[in-house]
Formats: structure tokens, sequence, C-alpha cells
């Protein structure tokens, strides 16, 4: 039986913590080095509904991309949110484990698995690692090339239609007939990598969380077309192939959540006639 300090020491070399951000908090948050994992499930969030799914499922690990416990808190009491989820997953034996930015910088990591939904081809890191973590293809982002010339109209629907379906969708920056056929991308939040996707000759550039005056001010300096989609859709890729590869070094049945813990779960565009139900999830 795999222990959970086994496990810990699998992704302590996969994930070295030291490739993590300053102000990250990564490793192991709950649990027993002792106590056996029998499954386990990986989140990009561990909010109470995930850790029910654990529950259910039978896993005594829940390895999350999104820290719980990343800025300090005073208490745990079972009174506040975060304390009410420690104290869940205490109770029912699971443990709690995360790969944050140490995973956003691997190779492979966070966003060779976006690059991979959208068929990237010789792709390289948008930002290299620095520091512990340089070398070997290791960075932030990835830029690479789509298998054939697309418009920025067709990039979008192909990212709509190829990311976990969320109410946000994906929205996209720029005249919609520009041929793309370099693509960066970026699983989370990306808007700190503008200047980079554009000196690294990206035609358009695929993140979250693009905010209005960075977004106008890229355009209209000549960078590439921007295509902006939910948070979790770009992050939730990843946790199939970690889940797999868990499974492979250490024959731990490990399954990914599907489970939308996006926190946008309506939308209605402009000019559309009123429904009976809005278009959400």
């Amino acid at each position: 039986m795999t222990s959970v300090g086994e496990v810990v020491a699998y992704f302590n070399e996969r994930y070295p913590p030291g490739w993590a951000e300053d102000w990250d908090r990564v490793g192991l948050v709950v649990g027993e080095p002792d106590a056996p994992v029998r499954r386990a499930l990986f989140v990009v969030d561990c909010v109470p509904e995930t850790v029910e799914e654990a529950v259910a499922a039978g896993a005594d690990l829940i390895v999350a991309h999104h820290p719980l416990l990343l800025r300090g808190v005073s208490s745990v009491a079972a009174t506040t949110y975060k304390g009410k989820i420690i104290h869940r997953l205490i109770k029912s034996g699971t443990a709690l484990f995360v790969a944050h930015t140490n995973a956003d910088v691997a190779a492979p990591g966070v966003s060779d698995a976006l690059a991979g939904l959208l068929g990237l081809t010789d792709t390289r890191p948008l930002r290299p690692a620095e520091g512990a973590a340089a070398g070997g293809g290791r960075g932030t982002g990835r830029i690479g090339s789509l298998p054939a010339a697309r418009s920025l109209f067709e990039l979008t629907a192909l990212a709509a239609r190829v990311l976990p379906a969320t109410a946000w969708g994906v929205r996209a920056a720029g005249d919609p007939d520009r041929m793309v056929r370099t693509v960066a991308v970026c699983g989370g939040a990306g808007d700190t990598f503008l200047a980079d996707a554009g000196a690294g000759g990206a035609d358009a550039y695929l993140t979250a969380d693009l905010r209005h005056h960075p977004a106008s001010e890229h355009l209209a300096a000549g960078g590439p077309a921007l295509l902006d989609a939910a948070h979790w859709a770009t992050e939730r890729p990843w946790l199939d192939r970690a889940a797999a590869d868990l499974t492979g070094a250490t024959g731990i049945p490990a399954m990914a959540s599907d489970l939308v813990t996006d926190p946008w779960t309506v939308r209605v565009a402009s000019g559309e006639p009123p429904a009976t139900a809005p278009n959400h999830l």
C-alpha cells in the first residue's frame, strides 16, 4: 500500500516545491504521512463540493491546483469556510496536497495540457523558468504552432469546443478574420505575460482573467489577438495528465474531477431576447 508520504515524495520530485513562487503555498496541507492512499482525486479547487466528491468516491487523497490556505488565517474553526473544509478532510481521513505554480512551470505542466487541446506543436515556454526551475523546457505558458492557419474566429470556436464547458465560454479581442498560426497559451491568470506573447511572435494568446485596460493597451500597441477563457477551464485539462502520471508511477487509481468550480454560472449575451431560463450550466 502506498502511503501519503510516498505520494508526497513523488510529487516533490515531479513538481519540486522550490519551483513555486515565493508567495505560493504548495505541498501537503492535511494528512498523516503514514496513512495509506488507495485512490486519489485531482481538482482545480478544494471546495466543499469537491471534498464531498472525493469522500463519495472513496479517495484518500485530494490533489488540488489552487492552494486552500494561500493567505494566512487566524482560525480553522469549523464555523469558518476554510475551517469547515479542513475539519471535513480530517474527519473523513482525506489528505490534501497542493501543486500550483510549481506545476505551472513544470514540463510537462499545466500549460502543456492546454496547448495539447489546441493541437499545438513545437511548443516552448512563453516565459522560461529562472532560478531553481531553469532549463529542461520549463517555464510559464507555452508557444506553439497550429497544424494549419485559422482565422481568429475559427480559433475561438475551436477553443470553445475543446475546453471544458463553462458559462463563461471563450471571448476574443481582435479582427475575427486575422489569420493565426502561432499561438501562446497560459493556464490561469495570464495578463502578466502579454508582452511575452508579443515578443515570442504569437499571432494570438489564449489565457484567463484578462482585464480591460491591459488588454486594450496591448491591442493598441499591435500585440497578438487575445482569447479569454474561464480560469477553471484553462487549468482543468492538466488534471487528466497529472492523474494518469500518478497512476503510472505508483499504481494508485486516480481520477480528475469534472465538477465545475468556476464562480461564474450565468451568461446572457447582450441583445438576446428574454428567455424563461438563462444560458447557464
